[in-house]
């Protein structure tokens, strides 16, 4: 038999492709640039929105905590312990009165004022005062404080229009005072702040009552 020489061929070596390679690098280096680029975007956009926030934060806390209004003084009512009152040709009047004061703070920070005068008017001729003792109100509170009061008609002698008003039975009277003092914010920051009070009332001689209190 004759002998078939098999010839054996070798198998062709795969040849890789350095382009092909060099290609998935460089798409490789392109999606990491790519992710880094939306990374660095995305912490961007949490700085911007982080910066929006605190400006936000600081403009509302500036105009709600931070900011400094006046304190409001007033009369809120009143009670006689004595109430004589003659309806004569010389009408007069001695009256020892409770007076009910409101001093409303709507800081966020309590407000100390101190000593005051508190005086009272039959037109333009005083008829009573008395002291407002230095205290403090507490932040969005109202203090609420009663004083005794004597109004007598000494300096009304022989006024016209006082005898008028008697005979109709209301007796108009007024009265105005200043607190001075300081709201203290944030136990840090102390801002001067002054309260006028000035309001109008009347006295019913035949209710013995005070009425229709106004204060602006």
């Amino acid at each position: 038999m004759a002998e078939n020489d098999q010839q054996v061929h070798p198998m062709p070596h795969q040849s890789h492709n350095p382009r092909s390679k060099h290609d998935v690098e460089t798409a490789t280096t392109e999606q990491s640039k790519e992710l880094r680029r939306q990374k660095q975007k995305k912490w961007l956009l949490y700085g911007i929105a982080f910066v929006i926030f605190q400006t936000g934060i600081i403009a509302l806390f500036s105009l709600t905590v931070m900011k400094v209004r006046n304190p409001k003084f007033r009369v809120r009512s009143a009670t006689f312990d004595t109430f004589d009152v003659v309806q004569t040709t010389n009408p007069s009047f001695n009256l020892k009165t409770n007076v009910a004061l409101g001093i409303k703070n709507t800081n966020f920070g309590p407000y100390k004022y101190d000593n005051s005068t508190m005086y009272f008017y039959y037109g333009e001729a005083e008829v009573g005062s008395v002291v407002i003792p230095k205290s403090k109100t507490q932040f969005r509170r109202t203090k609420k404080i009663t004083v005794a009061v004597d109004l007598a008609s000494t300096n009304l002698v022989g006024n016209t229009q006082l005898a008028s008003d008697m005979n109709s039975g209301i007796v108009p009277l007024s009265s105005r005072s200043k607190l001075s003092g300081k709201v203290e914010l944030m136990l840090i920051f102390k801002k001067k702040k002054s309260v006028d009070m000035d309001c109008t009332m009347e006295v019913n001689i035949l209710t013995k009552e005070l009425q229709n209190v106004k204060c602006k």
